[in-house]
C-alpha cells in the first residue's frame, strides 16, 4: 500500500502533537493508554509523540505517587510548549478554515449540479 506524501505525514504529525498537547494540558496526570484511547490512535504512537515532546523541551515529566505502592508521572507544558502549541494551534486553524472554504465550495458546486439534473 501506499505511503501518503510527507506533507500528509507531517500534518497528521502536526495534528497529534497538537491533540496530545492539549489533552496533557487538560489532564496533566493522564497515562499513555488513556491519551492514547481518547484520540483514537495507538499508544506506540502516543509514546512516541510524548517522547519527542519532552526532548524538544516542550513538555516537562513530573513524577508523583499515585498511590503507596505506585508512581505516575505529570506531563507539564513548558513555557516554549505553550508557545508551540499556540503557533501549531493557529497553523491548524488556518488550514481547517481553507478545507471548510473548499468543501463550501464544492457543495455548492454538487447543489448546482443537482439542481440542473431535476
Amino acid at each position: 500500500m501506499p505511503r501518503p506524501p510527507k506533507s500528509q505525514d507531517t500534518s497528521f504529525q502536526e495534528e497529534l502533537k497538537l491533540r496530545v498537547m492539549r489533552v496533557l494540558e487538560a489532564n496533566p496526570s493522564a497515562t499513555q493508554r488513556e491519551i492514547a484511547n481518547e484520540l483514537g490512535v495507538s499508544l506506540g504512537g502516543v509514546n512516541y509523540c510524548i517522547k519527542a515532546l519532552v526532548e524538544r523541551g516542550l513538555v516537562k515529566l513530573n513524577n508523583f505517587a499515585k498511590s503507596d505502592r505506585k508512581m505516575g508521572y505529570a506531563y507539564i507544558l513548558t513555557p516554549d510548549g505553550v508557545s508551540e502549541k499556540a503557533k501549531i494551534t493557529a497553523h491548524f486553524l488556518r488550514r481547517k478554515m481553507e478545507e471548510y472554504e473548499k468543501l463550501q465550495q464544492e457543495i455548492e458546486q454538487l447543489t448546482a449540479e443537482l439542481q440542473e439534473i431535476r
